[in-house]
């Protein structure tokens, strides 16, 4: 007897299941997520379970007989993308890569095949081009590995059974939202479809041991379509960022099991795609103007590595009622902290003019080292005063007007000192735990609190 046709509402962030629709979904609390699914049920009225992929049996082993001799991590070629994953992919484990459209998450994905192709066997499974597609965009990368192997299906269960059969050594799904679980009815990209097919490619890399990159399109927030458990399948999560129109693109990890979280990858987007940044301090710093106010160099710290980035702030008077506060690449919310504090503590008044904050190259910065730096650049602008090309500033900004202290200190004065930096403007607190070497001319500044940065700015 054929099976009866249910509809369902599925959430999109957590995939709680109901039969009606609610404005918020009982299980996460988030608004308007639930989204409408066609399931073919059985005579009993049930949902038609899945086939599922049979695995090896195994038992429980003491964790001290557990050996990792044979762990092995495949080093991409490059060096941007081996820092974020924690040193190369490790076996067995699955990497979601996601992004916006045109980032280029489909061209590193080849870009490494070249490097891995020497040694490793590669399938390719593209469901989005057709192998004349993908052999076209090879040939302008300039990517002719023999080991390189493209599939184009979208059935993921086919997909599943080739990597079975073919065992290859590295297997990349392009994209996850075009494969398709022909148990379900729903349509490929759904709630449902993404969350299954993950955990069948997810069954697969574990019981055959091989790794597996999935690309993953996200949706207009930012976030990777599909529900918020994919997440939590995968072993990490790697997202670009970055403008489409600027030729700069970071790789952040959001989640990895088998390393840090705080690493970063620079690349620059050329017409032979992706290109290492080693030194991302003097690409950001590059163009920079001279001798105009309302600018101010900061370094943060993005997992070891200390990058200096420059911070524009403008100051103007409204022609509204209200004055506008924008900011670009630095926290909204934070950035109103720090005006108030302006106000409050140190005698400089923004409450009748136009405030806005840049981060120049497209970083996104959220460390609250920046905040010193994003307060010298509103009050450069406001007095119209330039602070000097070769000063620099960080340090955590208190409500009640306090610079306090920061992490890494001698890290980010030896980068300062590096990129020819004379003067650092630092939280007077951490002065004890800078140890630089006697021959260094960077000279070393330490303040208590914002009036004392901005007279420590003024007296140059």
């Amino acid at each position: 007897m054929a099976g009866k046709v249910k509809s369902l509402y599925v959430c999109s962030e957590c995939g709680f299941e109901t039969a009606k629709w609610y404005g918020k979904c009982p299980s996460c609390g988030e608004w308007n997520t639930f989204t409408e699914e066609i399931r073919e049920t059985s005579k009993a009225g049930m949902v038609k379970p899945e086939r599922r992929i049979s695995s090896r049996s195994s038992k429980p082993l003491p964790i001290n007989e557990i050996t990792t001799d044979d762990e092995q991590r495949y080093f991409t070629g490059s060096k941007e993308l081996d820092r974020v994953l924690g040193g190369g992919i490790v076996k067995g484990s699955l990497v979601l890569l996601g992004g916006d459209p045109g980032i280029g998450k489909s061209t590193i994905l080849l870009q490494i095949c070249n490097h891995l192709g020497r040694m490793l066997k590669i399938l390719y499974i593209s469901g989005e081009e057709s192998k004349r597609q993908i052999k076209l965009r090879a040939m302008r990368l300039n990517i002719n590995s023999e080991n390189l192997y493209i599939l184009t299906e979208t059935d993921v269960e086919a997909a599943a059974e080739y990597i079975r059969s073919e065992k290859p050594e590295i297997v990349m799904i392009d994209s996850i939202q075009t494969m398709n679980f022909t148990e379900l009815n729903s349509s490929p990209g759904s709630v449902t479809q993404v969350r299954e097919c993950t955990n069948i490619l997810m069954r697969t890399a574990k019981t055959l041991d091989i790794p597996v990159i999935i690309v993953g399109h996200v949706n207009k927030d930012g976030a990777i379509a599909g529900p918020k458990v994919l997440e939590h399948i995968v072993d990490a999560v790697l997202y670009f960022e970055g403008d489409r129109q600027m030729s700069y693109r970071i790789l952040r990890a959001v989640k990895n099991r088998y390393g840090s979280t705080n690493e970063i990858g620079v690349f620059s987007m050329g017409d032979k795609g992706l290109s290492e940044v080693e030194n991302p301090s003097q690409m950001l710093l590059s163009g920079r103007p001279k001798n105009v106010s309302g600018t101010c160099v900061a370094c943060v710290m993005e997992g070891t590595r200390p990058i200096l980035a420059e911070i524009q702030g403008l100051a103007t008077t409204t022609g509204f009622g209200n004055p506008r506060r924008m900011s670009t690449g630095f926290d909204y919310n934070r950035m109103s902290l720090i005006l108030a504090v302006l106000e409050k503590r140190a005698g400089f008044y923004f409450s009748n003019l136009d405030a806005y904050i840049n981060v120049v190259g497209g970083l996104k910065l959220d460390e609250p080292a920046v905040d010193l730096a994003v307060a010298m650049a509103l009050v450069s602008s406001l007095k119209d005063i330039a602070i000097p090309d070769d000063t620099l500033a960080f340090g955590e900004i208190g409500l009640t007007g306090e610079i306090r202290s920061v992490s890494h200190t001698e890290e980010r004065v030896k980068e300062a000192a590096r990129l020819g930096f004379r003067r650092c403007i630092l939280p007077r607190h951490n002065l004890d735990s800078i140890n630089l070497p006697k021959d260094s001319y960077i000279k070393v500044i330490g303040v208590r609190s914002i009036r004392d940065a901005y007279d420590a700015v003024c007296s140059v």
